[in-house]
């Protein structure tokens, strides 16, 4: 064979030695030719077709509705098991597509499917997505059609597994062939949940706006579609701020939607107005506290639900018993300290401040995470926005210790970089200008009662609650982490990071402040307060996550050096009222711009309680307290406080374990005692603050003090006039600690928290 015969051979993949022949195959290789792999793919796609066509054959729409439509009750009962509610009948009226006004429909339509009138009545891509989502377990992700929804809701249940998805997808091809789309959209409108435990659209224009679904206008229509989306998020009677956003988003969006499709004229679109729907009205039998404590039970079962990427209709449709957490003797501890120390003092008819007066609060044990306690209000069936619960109002400055614990958690320093600590000197003048970097930032706030001081240390701007000092703080460890540190404990989060932050001024409720200071309490491990201490479903034990984790969200040595200042507030600062001899105390109070509301949140070891006493007008407007009782302000300092002390002494139970804190901090992290005679840094020695030396410091106890306590033996009373003091001598460098008595023992000194600029 010459060269040239040669090349071609090598061309055609053969040789000359092997008399032109292409070489086969061995091994496992042999089975992955282009051929080979080829009829695999087909191979799998014909057994895929085969098999869903044998389910096709197989799978039959039934005959009738699901056993949802025949709902049982949600039972509530209490820790002895005595049922306090049954409540959950499904509240359906069915009603035909005739009776729901076009532009309703086309809202719903425009919401949930815009394409329902045209689509073959599934979503391939959307259920794949589903069903490759439940499979990697990550929960309720992938769209339906409204005719799967319709399917779902009537013929199966709102489990999500491969197998319920499988079944939809095929019944939905069936549905589709056997029913025009008229009746399929009908039987969506009856069968989605609205929220407010309504099912169908006729139950929901009863609950949101009180006549039947005929009179409903658009703008009423859009908002109930954009409810099928979240019903209880969107709720506007119950929602947070940030729902309420969203829901007018998405209000927008349904009517935007149908300007798109060419259902609604743009020029009428630009004209409407959202108009958020009437209050929920009780359901009968939840007067006093049962209704705010079957409340709070049914929000935390939804949002766990949620968890698990089940809808909220499933909680709707019955069958759950609830065995709340709350503890009959401090539940009505709890209401009688509300009553005797505040309530009694209200005379409405005679001024009108007193029938603005809205009190709440909520008890947490901390070694279980459970809620024994709450009030949300005197009576739900008058007052269904439960004071306990609710996060619309300001905490104010039981804020400042989730500042000091991020200074702690980062080890943060000042702006000349010395460390952050309960000893560390800042100046406390009234309006000083707040600087990062040396450069202002534009925020110089008041202190209440222009309280001025050139020095002051943390532990004293702490029990003094200086606005300066801890807005000045949040700079030096960063608003970022300062916002960090306070979600990690337990705040929400939907708070922007300014200056103003270090005030409190986002929004908080009693439980949110309480599982906060839960975490502190716990040395640093998150708690999740839960009210709930068991459920079943049909019989069968649910399972809720531990409200005490082992995640620790800030190191002990942070938690427990915050606890260490907070029993300063009490022993020597704006909390006084609460301090007693059986059982140590840490808290803080706290007072809002324009006395808006008024806190007191503190603990003694294993009991965490928050105190808030808020001012709410006609329409829920946020007015003052100012006059509240014939008196003046209404500080943390007042009523939240005197309605801590008497709830916690009437059910401490004098253990010797639950007496006395044991913290475990580093030097530095708790004020150190100041050598008797000493000046407090920063101390003006007028009368009523400072302390005749010889006083024994407040972290010190006394000798004739009841052990567990740290108290100082002789607390003087502030003069009638309080004298202007004189120039103030430069602060000794070194960490001391304050010891005179800096608060009105009478508890009811103002307590520094937000002020007006």
């Amino acid at each position: 064979m010459g060269r040239a015969d040669a090349r071609r051979a090598q061309k055609k993949g053969s040789s000359p030695e092997r008399g032109g022949k292409k070489p086969k195959k061995t091994g496992i290789r042999r089975f992955f030719t282009w051929k080979l792999l080829l009829a695999y793919f087909l191979g799998v796609i014909a057994l895929g077709l085969g098999s869903f066509y044998a389910l096709y054959l197989y799978v039959d729409v039934p005959g009738k509705g699901n056993e949802a439509a025949k709902a049982q009750s949600n039972v509530y009962k209490n820790q002895k098991g005595e049922v306090i509610a049954r409540l959950g009948e499904v509240n359906r009226e069915e009603v035909p597509l005739t009776k729901v006004p076009k532009d309703v429909q086309n809202a719903v339509v425009a919401a949930e499917n815009k394409k329902f009138w045209t689509d073959p009545g599934v979503d391939l891509k959307g259920t794949a997505r589903g069903i490759l989502n439940t499979v990697m377990g990550r929960g309720k992700q992938g769209g339906s059609t409204i005719t799967q929804q319709y399917v779902k809701n009537y013929y199966l249940d709102q489990r999500q597994t491969v197998t319920r998805k499988v079944k939809e997808l095929i019944i939905s091809l069936k549905v589709q062939d056997q029913k025009p789309k008229e009746e399929i959209l009908a039987g969506y409108l009856n069968t989605s949940y609205f929220g407010r435990n309504a099912s169908g659209i006729q139950a929901a224009a009863r609950a949101y706006y009180g006549k039947d679904v005929d009179k409903i206008t658009l703008e009423e229509g859009a908002y109930l579609a954009a409810l099928l989306q979240a019903p209880s998020q969107y709720d506007w009677g119950t929602a947070s701020d940030a729902g309420k956003k969203n829901v007018e988003a998405r209000w927008n969006y349904v009517l935007d939607k149908m300007v798109e499709q060419k259902w609604l004229d743009p020029g009428k679109r630009q004209t409407m107005k959202f108009q958020p729907p009437g209050q929920p009205k009780a359901p009968e039998g939840l007067t006093g506290s049962n209704g705010y404590l079957v409340q709070a039970a049914r929000q935390e079962m939804i949002r766990d639900l949620k968890r698990q990427g089940r809808p909220e209709s499933d909680f709707a449709a019955g069958g759950w018993t609830i065995t709340l957490s709350i503890d009959p003797k401090k539940q009505a501890a709890l209401e009688k300290a509300v009553k005797n120390k505040l309530t009694d003092d209200l005379d409405p008819k005679a001024r009108e401040v007193d029938g603005h007066v809205q009190p709440g609060a909520v008890s947490v044990d901390v070694k279980t995470g459970q809620v024994v306690a709450l009030y949300g209000g005197q009576d739900f069936i008058k007052h269904q926005t439960s004071n306990a619960t609710r996060g619309d109002f300001q905490p104010a400055s039981t804020f400042k210790p989730l500042i000091l614990a991020s200074a702690l958690q980062n080890g943060s320093k000042t702006q000349d970089k010395k460390p952050i600590t309960s000893s560390t000197t800042y100046e406390g003048t009234n309006k000083r200008p707040v600087v990062d970097k040396g450069t202002p930032v534009g925020f110089a706030p008041e202190n209440e009662d222009g309280y001025s001081e050139p020095a002051v240390t943390v532990q004293k701007a702490m029990n003094d609650s200086v606005n300066s000092v801890f807005a000045q703080m949040a700079v030096d460890v960063g608003l970022a982490k300062v916002k960090k540190t306070a979600v990690e404990l337990g705040m929400k989060g939907d708070f922007e990071e300014v200056p103003s932050l270090s005030l409190g001024s986002m929004g908080a409720s009693p439980l949110e402040m309480a599982g906060v200071y839960a975490t502190l309490d716990n040395h640093g491990k998150k708690i999740n307060p839960s009210i709930i201490k068991s459920v079943s479903w049909k019989g069968e034990a649910y399972k809720l996550p531990n409200p005490v984790t082992d995640q620790r969200v800030v190191s002990r040595n942070t938690a427990d050096g915050v606890t260490g200042v907070m029993t300063g507030v009490v022993d020597d600062g704006t909390a006084n009222v609460v301090s007693s001899s059986q059982y140590q105390v840490a808290g803080k109070t706290g007072t809002s711009d324009d006395n808006k509301s008024a806190w007191f949140t503190g603990y003694t070891p294993g009991l965490v309680t928050s105190v808030g006493v808020f001012g709410e007008g006609p329409g829920g407007k946020q007015v003052s307290l100012q006059g509240t009782g014939g008196g003046g302000r209404v500080n943390g300092g007042g009523y939240p406080a005197r309605i801590w002390a008497a709830y916690t002494s009437s059910v401490f139970d004098d253990d010797e374990d639950k007496s006395k804190f044991d913290l475990d901090t580093e030097d530095g992290f708790v004020a150190p005692q100041a050598p008797a005679g000493t000046p407090s840094v920063g101390a003006t020695p007028s009368a009523g603050r400072n302390t005749p030396s010889g006083t024994p410091s407040p972290r010190t106890q006394s000798p004739t003090s009841t052990p567990g306590r740290q108290t100082p033996t002789n607390k003087p009373t502030p003069p009638t006039n309080k004298p202007t003091p004189p120039k103030p001598t430069p602060p000794t460098p070194g960490p001391t600690a304050p010891t005179g008595n800096t608060g009105d023992p009478s508890g009811t000194r103002p307590n520094g928290g937000i002020a007006t600029p």
